[in-house]
């Protein structure tokens, strides 16, 4: 399997291609970049393919984190992807960032009981809660939108809060990225694709549209 993994829900983005089969083995690249650089999405999955050495013609499935997060960021890797699906029929998925971002924090070696907080604007975060061991993690709470003394009263209850901008609300909290190169190895573990209009940013509020009123007759 050849992946081409987009992670851009936070103001890190990275891109990640990653490679497994039976001859080379496995082999990746994964490129990072702050959301002021001045790398578009296309050059920096084109540097991550030369990295793993493969060929764009290569790829057979393309990953995006869904979020939540960057609204923007997400719909951009999404029509990114779906682009590339038009031009080469790839296999399309889509896989949470709280779930990248989870296992970033296990590969840093974060252990015990975790919150999960990122910003949902409003003055309101998006929360899950964790148990984190070696290697493992084990969901206590499913993502799920939160008031600040929500957040709060987990901390003082002991659980280390994490996320992309988490000190600018607890100063005593852990900044962790989700990030493509997880988000790849996550794609690989559950191969189950999408149709392109499948993918959808997750957004927990009830999307709502106002009707524009008729117009008038000059």
């Amino acid at each position: 399997m050849k992946i081409l993994a987009f992670e851009f829900s936070t103001s890190q983005r990275s891109v990640a291609a990653l490679s497994l089969d039976p001859v080379s083995g496995l082999r990746s690249a994964e490129v990072v970049e702050s959301l002021d650089s001045d790398a578009g999405p296309l050059a920096m999955a084109e540097t991550a393919l030369q990295q793993a050495g493969l060929e764009r013609e290569q790829i057979e499935c393309v990953a995006v984190g869904l979020g939540p997060g960057s609204y923007t960021g997400i719909r951009s890797a999404i029509a990114l992807a779906q682009g590339w699906h038009l031009a080469s029929k790839v296999r399309l998925m889509g896989v949470s960032s709280v779930a990248c971002l989870i296992a970033e924090a296990l590969d840093q070696g974060i252990q015990g009981r975790v919150t999960v907080v990122i910003d949902a604007q409003r003055n309101e975060f998006y929360l899950a809660n964790y148990e984190l061991a070696a290697g493992s993690a084990r969901e206590l709470q499913p993502l799920r939108l939160a008031t600040p003394q929500e957040a709060n009263a987990c901390a003082t209850a002991g659980e280390l809060l994490i996320g992309p901008e988490v000190t600018k609300w607890f100063p005593d909290g852990r900044t962790v990225m989700p990030r493509a190169c997880h988000l790849a190895q996550l794609a690989l573990k559950h191969p189950d694709s999408v149709a392109p209009s499948d993918l959808e940013p997750i957004y927990l509020r009830a999307t709502a549209f106002v009707k524009a009123p008729p117009a008038r007759v000059l």
